[in-house]
């Protein structure tokens, strides 16, 4: 008999899995990483001595992880879990062997971001909303003692705390006003320095000391993507020292021991990295296994370990030695589907309405597979990007047949910061007519076909989505918005309060530019929005509360919209369980299904 097997179904795609941090130890012994590998998120090792490296587990908590800081003498680890998605971060020290955590930084309701571990392991530098929920405190704590002290408290701007010296007598914060707007300042000696010139908005990301008096770091101050600049105490000057035409840099690492600095750059959907010598200025790039690069360090050896994506690879980890090619440390891959079977993104370009290029990734199924429908999908952030990075969603969406079309609208990162802050105070107008004009694009291109396309997003997306859905119904067959505001006066009323001080800039004032928030409201076109919807919420998210989505389910049903509502109740915003992630992702397949069979509805009145 001939032997046939089906086509892979959508648990298949969410085997894969993922990883969201990892840190090396001092000795580059052990490798250590969060991951839900066993279907919830915990912390994992990988032995580096060892000729074949295989993970085990550290911790049984099924909670997210956020940071990972290895005592340098080999006492402890330093981690920071929340609860069930919370995003209220407490932080614990667990046994080098992993086990039952043991609480350092404690306190319901409180966040706490650890940033730094001092050389030597003594000082554990942390950044919290204890005593200054909305801007936050700097402090530090002698792990030896317990004794505890305030380094900075925050005031005008969200403050984080960016480096600290490696003999812990100077550090830098970083004042946040916008994602394009924070303000980097040294302190040292009791004193407060502004690394930067004038009071022009600009934005610094990575910083590192090679000493406690020469900080490096990456500005866009005076330009449109991001640089290499020093500071020098001695002569109190800030030197632009190395730009890369058409890349915008967007991490930076040192490695002490041969003095050089490691610079991770965005080059629209792609990365790339460069190797900086600190004596000769000598710039080489580095080859890299993955198209997108989630996180990297630089052991003391100059071994370079990178966390990466690419569009049809997940999640892996990989190492290259001084002179040696990569080694891939992990083998994520997709459970019985080659990877020959898997897409990659098509690059594409269209024109806007009003003539700005916009960048788009075009995922196609295969051929024999294709169904004739198109998934539309508007990005979250905004101030993010759909890049050339693994989403289960995407393969799965395409073995089905479907066409994915996902556009760097007005706003995404790896653009310039003009082009980033086109969305600040315009959620509702640029963004929404670039995925309009996208639309029209895939049409006039014989890509898509009318009555045949789907809206799906998460987040911004998912606030895309319903703002799309109310403005432009007659485009959609049925529209799926996975945690997207719909109320943006609810929204600024909600979000973290350290998000606060940067909601002006982002969004707008609910009295100032009460017109302008009414308009780009998704709930202000609650009429119009007549297409089946699929609304999906985890309960306990902190960025986008679940009132978001109750008040727009309620409403929809009242006026009779079809809708489906699917709540759930350990996950934040988005999804670290991996049985919760295929139950989603599943019942969005499956709504979409249905609608294909079923006849489109009434296009309703365009907004």
């Amino acid at each position: 008999m001939a032997i046939q097997f089906a086509p892979p179904t959508v648990e298949q795609f969410f085997r894969t899995y993922r990883i969201w941090t990892f840190a090396v130890e001092r000795d580059e012994r052990r490798l250590i990483f969060s991951s839900n590998i066993n279907g919830k998120p915990d912390l994992w090792a990988l032995d580096l001595d060892r000729r074949y490296p295989f993970p085990y587990p550290l911790t049984a908590l099924g909670q997210n992880c956020l940071t990972i800081h290895p005592d340098p003498r080999g006492r402890w680890l330093i981690a920071a879990f929340d609860h069930d998605g919370d995003e209220n971060w407490q932080v614990y020290a667990l046994p080098p062997a992993g086990g039952e955590p043991v609480p350092v930084l404690h306190a319901p309701g409180e966040k706490f971001f650890p940033i730094h571990l001092s050389d030597d392991g003594r000082w554990l530098y942390y950044v919290t909303s204890q005593g200054n929920p909305v801007f936050l405190n700097c402090r530090r704590v002698d792990l030896e003692t317990g004794a505890d002290e305030l380094l900075h408290e925050g005031a005008g701007g969200t403050t984080f705390l960016a480096a600290v010296s490696p003999s812990d007598d100077a550090f830098v914060t970083q004042e946040t006003y916008s994602n394009t707007n924070n303000r980097a300042y040294l302190h040292r000696d009791g004193r407060r320095v502004p690394l930067f010139r004038s009071d022009v908005p600009h934005s610094t990301l990575d910083v590192a000391f090679l000493d406690s008096d020469t900080v490096y770091f990456l500005t866009d101050e005076g330009e449109d993507v991001h640089y290499l600049a020093r500071y020098d105490a001695r002569t109190q000057a800030i030197t632009r020292l190395l730009h890369i035409e058409g890349e915008d840099m967007s991490a930076l690492r040192l490695h002490r021991e041969r003095n050089a600095l490691y610079i991770l750059t965005i080059k629209g959907v792609e990365d790339r990295l460069y190797r900086y010598d600190l004596a000769s200025g000598a710039v080489e790039q580095i080859p890299l296994p993955y198209a997108t690069i989630d996180d990297f360090r630089v052991g003391k050896t100059g071994t370079l370990y990178v966390l990466g994506r690419s569009a049809h690879v997940p999640f892996n980890i990989s190492l290259r030695r001084p002179g040696s090619d990569w080694e891939q440390l992990t083998d994520n891959r997709v459970l019985g589907v080659p990877i020959s079977e898997l897409r990659d993104a098509e690059v594409v370009r269209y024109r806007s309405f009003d003539g700005l290029e916009i960048e788009a990734l075009l995922f196609r199924p295969l051929p024999e597979r294709a169904n004739g429908y198109t998934v539309v999908w508007p990005h979250g952030g905004p101030q993010s990007a759909e890049r050339k990075a693994y989403r289960s969603l995407f393969q799965a969406l395409a073995a089905a047949g479907y066409l994915v079309f996902a556009p760097n609208f007005r706003g995404s990162v790896g653009y310039g910061t003009r082009f980033l802050k086109l969305v600040e105070r315009d959620w509702g107008h640029g963004p929404r007519l670039d995925m309009v004009a996208g639309v029209e694009w895939l049409l006039a291109q014989g890509i898509a076909q009318r009555d045949k396309i789907f809206l799906v997003g998460g987040s911004y997306g998912g606030y895309m989505t319903l703002l799309l859905h109310g403005r432009h119904p007659e485009y959609w067959r049925a529209c799926v918005d996975i945690f997207g505001p719909s109320n943006l006066f609810t929204f600024i009323n909600s979000v973290p309060e350290f998000w606060r001080p940067i909601m002006e800039q982002w969004l707008g004032h609910p009295e100032r530019d009460k017109e302008k928030l009414t308009e780009d409201s998704p709930i202000t076109y609650l009429k119009n929005m007549t297409k089946p919807m699929l609304i999906i919420q985890g309960a306990n998210d902190p960025r986008v509360v679940k009132a978001e989505s109750d008040q727009i389910v309620a409403a929809l049903r009242a006026q009779g919209t079809p809708v489906e509502y699917m709540v759930l109740e350990d996950e934040g915003h988005g999804f670290s369980k991996i049985e919760n992630e295929i139950a989603v992702y599943r019942r969005i397949l499956e709504f979409l299904a249905r609608h294909q069979a079923e006849a489109p509805q009434g296009a309703g009145t365009q907004g």
